[in-house]
């Protein structure tokens, strides 16, 4: 339905949130880089205590690695006997092993060539242990790897235990050193160091030291990374209060505020605080306000067009009622003829008021259909001041139209049936006010690039006061002689209205003389061109 064009609420400008080193929307950069905040201090912690775990245990290895090739020289010097082909002395050897060794910091355990275990640190540890010892074995069994007997202290290997034991001391046979983090006896990590003791360029055996701190060093490395992980849910709880006050609060704010426009009956949303951001959600809110200010606009103006609708109706009505109850009381022909006069022009009366009622309530929905396109305004204006020459009847007013000079198209962008509604609508609003034999001009021109179109007439004018009422839906002023009922008093409004949807202007001024005569009213169309 056709409405009455209020003041509309200014509208913010809308800012632009883009960056240079983040696309994306003001709050989706929040959001990113509040969770990734979070992220990067866990990684950030995990890489530095990485290398510190890393960094320790280079460094127990390097420990060990000294302390073993100390220990197997000074076991090599002392203990090896037989030339030209030497040989361990493996009871002299695991005295200087006893000698040597510190059971509380490493263990140390002693393989001849054949990779049988001959002294362990942990033999000579200050405590008695008993356990039931293992089946007696032939010789033949004891041939090659003997792990099994390492400790009376400590459980028997696992078979990937013994096998992790038995390639490093293989690889250590082969007279290289062999350094690795790997499992010993119940699971435990261990950091293991494997050194071969050479005479000359002959392994008489090996060497083995285990530190077993390994479990400390990563339940250290573990009590470390606490402080990164408490400042990392702490980041992540301060960004999801921040998120819920910053993003979810405000939309079920939002949210309640529509349901108390549908539910409770306000006309329009109003949250300035909301609307003042400088983000989506101000956007959000602001686009909201303007829309239900523009709805609450558009419910007045319905209620206004149908009071107004109602009181135009009830006039011709009461009219039609008053002839009608009078008609068959009247007996004198003449009288029956006045009162035959006066219903069948409340009659006309009521069908110019419906029709034009009918037009204006289609107007929203045919400038909301039609598609705009490039319209020449001087061929349009040409065909519509045809139609009137050429149905004009002696003793009305004729209707000409003053071309530009030169001619040349005057394209504008819009609905054509639209924009000759204005037209239509101008000439007979002049033609209605035009004394007989007058003529009704229209006129066309392009001012800095605008089209002006003006439609002038020779009548009685406008009141000054009046200049912009006529404009009002339903606004009559009827020249002195007018039958009753000739116009309605939405011709106007709705020619203003289309002007106003195609971006133009219509405004009423009287035409005067030097001397203040009135010439006449004459109503000025802007309308903004379309460029080629």
């Amino acid at each position: 339905m056709a409405s009455a064009t209020g003041t509309a609420k200014p509208e913010r400008k809308r800012r632009s949130y883009r960056s240079r080193w983040l696309p994306g929307s003001r709050l989706g950069r929040l959001i990113i880089a509040l969770n990734l905040l979070g992220l990067a201090i866990l990684i950030t912690g995990a890489l530095v205590l990485n290398e510190l775990r890393r960094g320790l245990v280079n460094a127990r290895i390097d420990s060990l690695t000294t302390q073993g090739e100390l220990m197997a020289t000074i076991i090599d010097q002392a203990a090896t006997v037989g030339e030209p082909t030497p040989a361990m002395d493996p009871d002299y050897a695991g005295r200087v092993l006893q000698l040597l060794a510190n059971p509380k910091a490493q263990r140390a355990r002693l393989f001849d060539v054949n990779g049988k275990l001959i002294a362990d640190s942990d033999w000579v540890a200050d405590r008695v242990e008993s356990r039931q010892l293992p089946p007696a074995r032939s010789r033949d069994s004891a041939q090659g790897f003997d792990l099994d007997f390492a400790s009376p202290r400590r459980k028997p290997l696992t078979p990937e235990e013994r096998e992790a034991l038995q390639k490093e001391i293989t690889a250590a046979l082969t007279g290289r050193h062999v350094a690795e983090l790997r499992k010993a006896e119940g699971g435990q990590r261990v950091v293991s160091v494997s050194i071969p003791i050479q005479h000359v360029r002959a392994v008489l055996g090996v060497l083995t030291l285990e530190a077993n701190d390994v479990d400390e060093i990563i339940a250290r490395e573990r009590m470390a990374l606490i402080p990164f992980i408490l400042i990392a849910i702490t980041v992540m709880l301060i960004s999801s209060l921040l998120l819920n006050s910053l993003v979810a609060q405000p939309v079920l704010r939002l949210a309640r505020a529509a349901d108390r426009v549908r539910l409770a009956g306000a006309r329009a949303i109003s949250l300035p605080d909301l609307a003042g951001r400088d983000d989506e959600l101000g956007d959000l809110t602001r686009s909201l306000e303007a829309m239900t200010h523009s709805l609450s606009e558009r419910m007045d103006a319905i209620e206004s067009f149908a009071a107004d609708v109602a009181h135009e109706i009830r006039n011709p009505l009461t009219s039609l009622r008053s002839a009608v109850e009078t008609l068959d009381l009247v007996r004198d022909p003449a009288a029956r003829t006045r009162l035959l006069a006066i219903l069948q022009n409340d009659v006309q009366r009521l069908d110019r008021l419906v029709t034009d009622i009918s037009n204006a309530s289609r107007l929203d929905a045919e400038l909301s259909r039609d598609q705009p396109k490039v319209i020449d305004l001087d061929r349009l204006i040409r065909e519509i001041v045809g139609t009137y020459e050429a149905r004009t009847r002696a003793g009305e007013a004729t209707v000409g139209y003053q071309r530009p000079n030169p001619p040349r198209p005057m394209k504008v962008i819009g609905r054509e049936v639209p924009l000759g509604q204005i037209f239509r609508n101008l000439i007979d609003n002049a033609r209605s006010f035009s004394p007989p034999g007058t003529e009704v001009l229209v006129t066309l021109a392009s001012v800095r690039d605008t089209l002006v179109a003006a439609v002038t007439d020779c009548g009685p004018g406008i009141p000054p006061e009046n200049l912009d009422t006529v404009f009002q839906r339903f606004y009559t002023s009827r020249p002195k002689g007018q039958a009753f009922g000739g116009n309605s008093g939405l011709g106007l409004s709705i020619a203003r209205q289309i002007a106003e949807a195609h971006g133009g202007a219509l405004v009423a001024k009287n035409r005067v003389t030097d001397d203040g005569e009135v010439l006449g009213a004459m109503f000025i169309l802007t309308l903004p061109e379309a460029k080629p």
